[in-house]
């Protein structure tokens, strides 16, 4: 599991990414509900990501993060000093505990650009209420050309202009 935050003036977003043994990619994006520092917002993206796998019984993980921060402080190097700090670094500890088998490594930003782009997304581009930006992917197939006309009618997407005002 790769994860990553991005905590701006107003807004924070979350981001991680899980490889599957398989080598399928799952990328989660999810957005913050209020004003964080930016390593509470790494704390929250972990255990996000943590919580996930308890949830998929993952008993074996292998965590990578670029913050070297709280990758220290969970692997022991470095102590929790800020007071804000302690709950999310004893629940990350229980998760990680819960879960048995886990590896942490630190990672340089470069390795991380796709949790890093699904945290950004998630912190500048969601809703009022909106928690989850949901990804998808999708293929498009163009109508047989063997169709009769009817059936052809039912691939078309209407497409119109908008008006255009003069805004002075």
């Amino acid at each position: 599991m790769y994860f990553d935050s991005a905590a701006h003036r107003k807004r924070a977003g979350t981001g991680f990414v899980f490889i599957t043994s398989q080598g399928e990619v799952l990328p989660y994006s999810f957005t913050l509900t209020q004003h964080c520092t930016n390593n509470v917002a790494e704390y929250q993206a972990l255990i996000l990501g943590l919580e996930m796998a308890v949830d998929m019984r993952q008993l074996q993980l292998h965590i990578f993060g670029e913050s070297e921060l709280v990758m220290n402080q969970l692997l022991g190097s470095y102590e929790v000093k800020r007071p804000k700090l302690h709950p999310y670094h004893d629940y990350a500890q229980k998760l990680i505990r819960w879960l048995g088998n886990v590896t942490l490594q630190h990672v340089p930003r470069k390795k991380n650009k796709k949790t890093d782009a699904l945290a950004a997304l998630a912190s500048t581009l969601t809703l009022p209420g909106q928690k989850q930006i949901t990804i998808c992917q999708k293929w498009i197939v163009p109508p047989d050309e063997n169709e009769d006309e009817e059936s052809k009618l039912e691939h078309l997407v209407a497409v119109a202009e908008a008006e255009k005002v003069d805004w002075r």
